[in-house]
């Protein structure tokens, strides 16, 4: 169940696509997180974000908070929020911040990025407490890379304005994603159109799989899937990971448009 608990919430972060003429956005997403293994179709938690105009009007202000249900508390408790800045012309971050409360460990997450051209920095600044630990310690990274660079918020808001319909089954897309301790490189592999039951319809959608390597090209996480409405809005119908018994499905509940 630990497992479960803590990957719903990077599987909903990294599992998203697209809206091509979005300048500043304000919306609000919901997501049920299920467990299901065979008969088994729980609610192990749920995930809103939020997005309104920064004060700039030149990008916004982002907000994810997570939360495991009360039942899954009893195996993994999660209490994660995600912060940022970015900005509405190209979805690049500024600011970004990860305080995450899991399974009685804290960590917290501090980024600010500087961008020089194709170069890209981020002063990274550290807190970490572990379980059964009282003490915090703190420790500074600099994450540097170049080309098109996100963290595991942006990511979300890039990858809404990328042109699916423009795209071959089996292209990809590639970018730079940095966390508090490290650099990835998620990959995104395009599958083609297809249709998503939510509820008791089915929706027209883009399916895509995600997959992330680490700087000498080792797979650091298990693939996952998505797939995101056709509409406008592009909203993320459904994301889903498997996991060692049983899979985690994020799954929207707010009204989608047709």
């Amino acid at each position: 169940m630990k497992k479960v608990t803590a990957t719903f919430l990077t599987l909903l972060i990294a599992a998203t696509i697209g809206v091509h003429a979005w300048n500043v956005p304000k919306e609000k997403l919901t997501y049920n997180v299920m467990y299901k293994w065979g008969l088994i179709n729980k609610k192990a938690g749920s995930v809103d974000i939020v997005t309104k105009p920064h004060a700039d009007k030149k990008g916004f202000n982002a907000v994810l908070t997570g939360a495991t249900a009360p039942w899954a508390d009893h195996f993994f408790m999660l209490r994660d929020t995600l912060k940022g800045t970015i900005d509405s012309s190209n979805f690049y971050p500024s600011y970004y911040e990860k305080i995450a409360h899991e399974g009685g460990a804290y960590d917290r997450d501090l980024l600010y990025y500087t961008r020089s051209g194709n170069h890209v920095k981020a002063n990274a600044t550290l807190w970490r407490r572990r379980k059964k630990e009282t003490e915090i310690t703190r420790s500074e990274q600099v994450h540097e890379a170049e080309g098109v660079t996100m963290d595991m918020l942006s990511s979300f808001y890039y990858m809404r304005q990328i042109k699916f319909a423009d795209m071959k089954k089996g292209d990809t897309v590639k970018l730079n994603v940095f966390s508090g301790k490290k650099k990835e490189y998620l990959t995104i592999h395009y599958q083609g159109m297809e249709d998503v039951k939510i509820g008791k319809k089915d929706y027209p959608s883009y399916h895509i799989t995600f997959t992330f390597t680490t700087e000498g090209g080792k797979v650091s996480s298990d693939n996952m899937d998505a797939w995101i409405s056709t509409h406008a809005t592009r909203i993320p119908l459904l994301m889903e990971g498997k996991l060692p018994v049983g899979k985690v499905r994020a799954v929207y509940s707010g009204n989608i448009p047709e």
